[in-house]
């Protein structure tokens, strides 16, 4: 299992388990983190803009020019600003700790 925190706009901490092979929009969706994840992790918009620790972020695979692309579109993008639908879990990854943006809506949930 890959254990993952996330921090709300109120520095409140979920702490969630995934198996590897997950993408962190799936894991943060199913922990009730509020990422609506429109286009389904198609890279068509950037309703799963999470801020990656700066102590995770060099960690990750680069994020390609689509993800780029996507993430200028983000309200409250910062330099460690990814895409979740684009992470996937892994082992190495066990620990990562992501904060929910303050903007983040899921127009799914009300």
């Amino acid at each position: 299992m890959v254990k993952v925190t996330f921090v709300m706009p109120k520095d409140e901490k979920v702490v969630a388990e995934a198996e590897p092979g997950a993408s962190l929009l799936e894991v943060a969706q199913n922990a009730g983190m509020p990422l609506e994840g429109t286009c389904e992790g198609q890279m068509a918009c950037s309703t799963c803009h999470v801020i990656v620790d700066p102590a995770w972020f060099e960690r990750l695979p680069a994020a390609v020019d689509d993800e780029e692309d996507m993430l200028d579109l983000a309200a409250g993008v910062t330099r460690t600003s990814r895409l979740s639908c684009q992470i996937v879990l892994d082992q190495s990854l066990d620990g990562l700790e992501v904060r929910i943006p303050d903007e983040a809506r899921d127009m799914q949930r009300g």
